[in-house]
């Protein structure tokens, strides 16, 4: 292994010389960094990240933390995150909360302390403790698909997008549709929620049907679907995609006709939402993008912190189709949004 010491050597200068020089520091001349530069290239050598720490004070490094990175949504914004953080010469570590809102602060606290910044991705705590936490990270602290007053974010028009899922089905003629929720601990869902209360009071159609939360995965989707049944829904409006597709899997199952007996539209367009059969009509979301802007968040800018929210769009597929006739109704009015 090329050491420092080795760069110093080849290059002629002092072992601390070569050591103010690769780490930018000043009073080094023209001449001495060129040479250490030069030295360091022909050898080969590449700073130790924890030596690099200890002489500079940066890391290098970007921490994320996500709920659950087997979900192809904290995926897709992975990756975003990782390619803006390769294009500005930084490093990524991520850290999986298994959608565990009780680890979640230390996951948080331990990363913080190894890496430059944070970015965090639909972190499930409730506001009245996220918000003492952003405050002892140390660093700088940008959110994905989550608001505080405190901290730099992204997020997605969720309102627009509830919005035209529910023009879409209510356009099919589908007067009960129901909705399957999301964790009770999501940001995003409540922002659901209250996009479909608003709508639902509206001139275009009856109430929502509220089926509950459920875990935003294949298996709450299956929960779900059963639920949508028995209240007589034609059309289910999925939390996300993964719920959705098990949606479509539950009614399959139980000889039921997508969508020609219910409609299924989910949230995200991950992969997957095109593969299926039916195709998956969903809201599509700029995940990647969106990881892309956090590290951005992370450099800092006016200061009042920056809330960026992007456009989402509804792709329409295989899975949406006019309502069946006569359309059914629901047994139990009282578990409607409103």
């Amino acid at each position: 292994m090329v050491t420092l010491r080795d760069v110093a050597r080849a290059a002629g200068v002092s072992l601390a010389t070569a050591s103010r020089a690769m780490s930018d520091a000043p009073h080094v001349s023209a001449a001495n960094r060129a040479q250490v530069a030069r030295a360091a290239e022909q050898l080969g050598y590449r700073p130790h990240p924890a030596a690099r720490a200890l002489t500079t004070g940066s890391t290098g490094t970007v921490g994320l933390v996500v709920p659950d990175l087997a979900n192809p949504f904290f995926a897709a914004v992975a990756k975003g995150v990782q390619a803006r953080a390769r294009e500005t010469g930084r490093e990524v570590l991520v850290a999986d909360t298994d959608e565990d809102v009780t680890v979640e602060p230390d996951v948080i606290t331990r990363l913080a302390d190894r890496v430059d910044g944070l970015v965090l991705c639909s972190p499930r705590l409730p506001a009245d403790r996220l918000a003492p936490l952003l405050a002892t990270t140390g660093g700088p602290v940008a959110l994905v698909n989550r608001e505080a007053p405190d901290a730099p974010s992204v997020s997605f028009d969720i309102a627009d997008g509830v919005r035209q899922a529910l023009d879409h089905l209510r356009a099919l003629g589908h007067d009960v549709v129901a909705y399957a929720g999301g964790p009770r601990t999501s940001w995003s869902d409540a922002e659901r929620r209250t996009a479909l209360g608003a709508l639902s009071t509206g001139t275009t159609g009856g109430a929502v049907l509220d089926l509950g939360s459920f875990r935003p995965t294949h298996g709450g989707g299956v929960q779900a679907a059963d639920l949508a049944l028995a209240a007589g829904a034609t059309a289910v409006l999925c939390f996300n995609d993964l719920v959705a597709l098990g949606v479509l899997a539950r009614l399959h199952a139980r000889g039921v006709a997508t969508p020609a007996d219910v409609s299924v539209v989910g949230f995200d367009d991950v992969a997957a939402a095109s593969l299926v059969t039916p195709a998956l009509t969903t809201v599509a979301v700029p995940l990647a993008r969106a990881g892309r802007v956090a590290v951005d968040l992370l450099a800092g800018g006016p200061p009042a912190p920056e809330h960026r929210r992007l456009p989402v769009g509804l792709v329409v597929r295989a899975s949406t189709a006019p309502a069946p006739t006569p359309t059914l109704r629901p047994t139990d009015p009282e578990v409607a949004i409103r």
